[in-house]
């Protein structure tokens, strides 16, 4: 008996006609119905187990690459101390790693050189462990290449972890002295804030804030300079750190049957609590703190959810007299720092410099005595 084929039109005309292709399957999960009722719960920590240990695992090998480099470059060290090895040993030692390990990178002369640096700022293994084998090799870098001194080194890197900050994020706040300024803005957080919660809010706020991206000339006017900060706000949420969140501008409140409206409005993520802006565009003054605590009680009366915290008040100014700020916030309750903004130009300045230079108004009018060419 000789068998008959089934020509391919054949096939494709019953497939046509509703028989089903066998030969292409898909997986399809069951119906809802069908789980357990225990299901979703086991599934959602489940996943939440492996995106924690892909986490571990990450950090683990990361932190194990750091110990490595530290430990290459101080046999580097112990060699050349011992026996005077220079760059041409390196420069051989790159080639030899790079023989028996080609899968793996890192191994350049360059690179290597990096590794003794490295172990040259870090002689102490057990500050590397803790500290700096949290970060990345380029974080490490740039505290290496940026920075001199070692308790600065480590405050950065304290830094870094602690607010998740890339390589380039660190290397701007290295080079806007963010050490300097973190902590620094007078306040009356211990009076009016709990222990833990003063310290966070301390911590948090910085004086001066650098509004470079403002432009040399920098703005006259509360609204230009308002202006200015939500046409940048990416960047200025950069230059105000960690945690905070842009909730609005020009809110508008309506106190009393008149209308107000605050400058910018933030949230705070780990303080939870929102944070009252307001912007003057000359010197503080004592009055200047009352305004603000009215817009931060109307805040917490109107916008706060139960679980919200009291809400925080920053003032930026162009200048203040610290022993004026200190009195004038002795006589609130309400938890308020004042700091100062400028732009880098005069950050830059040194010292003897800043007093001799023209301001912009006194060029201004330099130039309108001047006849037109």
């Amino acid at each position: 008996m000789t068998d008959i084929k089934t020509p391919a039109s054949t096939k494709t005309e019953r497939k046509q006609r509703g028989r089903v292709d066998r030969t292409v399957m898909f997986p399809v999960a069951p119906p809802k119905i069908e789980l357990p009722e225990d299901y979703p719960n086991w599934l959602a920590d489940l996943k939440h187990r492996i995106q924690s240990e892909r986490l571990r695992i990450v950090i683990t090998s990361n932190a194990a690459m750091i110990l490595l480099y530290w430990d290459i470059g101080q046999r580097i060290l112990e060699k050349q101390k011992a026996q005077g090895w220079g760059a041409k040993i390196i420069d051989r030692l790159s080639f030899d790693l790079h023989e028996q390990f080609p899968e793996m990178r890192g191994f350049s002369p360059r690179n290597l050189k990096y590794m003794r640096a490295f172990a040259a700022a870090w002689p102490n293994h057990e500050i590397v462990q803790k500290a700096l084998a949290q970060l990345s090799w380029h974080q490490n870098l740039v505290l290496l290449q940026k920075l001199k001194s070692t308790e600065h080194r480590l405050w950065y890197a304290e830094k870094a972890y602690l607010h998740g900050w890339s390589g380039n994020i660190l290397a701007i706040q290295i080079e806007t002295r963010a050490h300097t300024r973190f902590g620094k803005a007078p306040n009356n957080f211990p009076a009016t804030l709990p222990p833990l919660d003063s310290d966070h809010a301390t911590q948090i706020f910085k004086d001066p804030y650098l509004f470079d991206f403002l432009g040399t000339d920098a703005p006259r006017r509360e609204r230009e300079l308002e202006s200015g900060l939500v046409e940048h706000v990416q960047k200025f949420l950069l230059e105000l750190g960690q945690g905070f969140a842009f909730v609005g501008r020009q809110v508008h409140l309506e106190l009393g049957d008149q209308d107000y409206r605050l400058d910018l409005l933030f949230y705070h993520l780990k303080l939870r609590r929102y944070v009252v802006i307001e912007l003057k565009a000359r010197a503080f003054e004592p009055g200047d703190g009352v305004q603000l605590g009215m817009y931060m009680h109307a805040v917490d009366k109107l916008l706060c959810h139960p679980d919200d915290k009291p809400t925080i008040g920053l003032l930026l100014v162009r200048e203040k007299n610290r022993v004026l700020v200190e009195y004038a916030l002795g006589d609130t309750n309400r938890p308020i720092t004042v700091a100062e903004w400028e732009t880098r130009l005069t950050q830059s300045l040194p010292d003897n410099l800043k007093g001799s230079l023209p301001s912009v108004e006194e060029i201004e009018a330099e130039l309108e005595t001047q006849p037109l060419p």
